[in-house]
């Protein structure tokens, strides 16, 4: 839970806040997730992600993409003594990170948008009352 503001610096740190960062316990796996954000995941809950993936028909050329997208550039990453993790700069770019970030607890995992991606216009669409009850009422939510 919860929104911070935070940076990432010139040599691609940046910091957890300290309240995710206790969750995480040191470690944690950083990767590409959906619209252009970063995902954070404690180790235990990436190896979850990882067992329902597993199960996924990689017959389907759809699952294979989100394979690639979502595990290639995914990186164990240890925390400084400043609470730092290094941002890979294929992760970097993909995130259109320049400096200014916003870092949130979203259910079973961090998020780690670019303050310019999270402000912009087409996240602010992605916002509909009407289009989220409806997708969620597929799910019986």
């Amino acid at each position: 839970m919860g929104t911070y503001n935070n940076s990432i610096d010139g040599k691609n740190r940046v910091i957890v806040p300290a309240k995710h960062r206790e969750n995480l316990g040191g470690r944690c796996v950083l990767t590409k997730g959906l619209d252009k954000c970063l995902y954070i995941y404690t180790i235990p809950d990436w190896e979850k992600q990882m067992e329902k993936i597993a199960l996924l028909p990689e017959s389907d050329p759809k699952v294979r993409a989100f394979i690639r997208h979502f595990c290639a550039n995914a990186v164990e990453c240890e925390f400084d003594k400043q609470g730092r993790i290094v941002v890979p700069a294929e992760l970097k770019a993909y995130g259109e990170f320049t400096k200014e970030l916003v870092t949130m607890g979203a259910m079973k995992k961090i998020e780690i948008w670019a303050k310019e991606v999270w402000d912009g216009a087409e996240n602010g669409e992605k916002m509909d009352s009407e289009a989220f009850s409806e997708a969620l009422s597929l799910y019986n939510f």
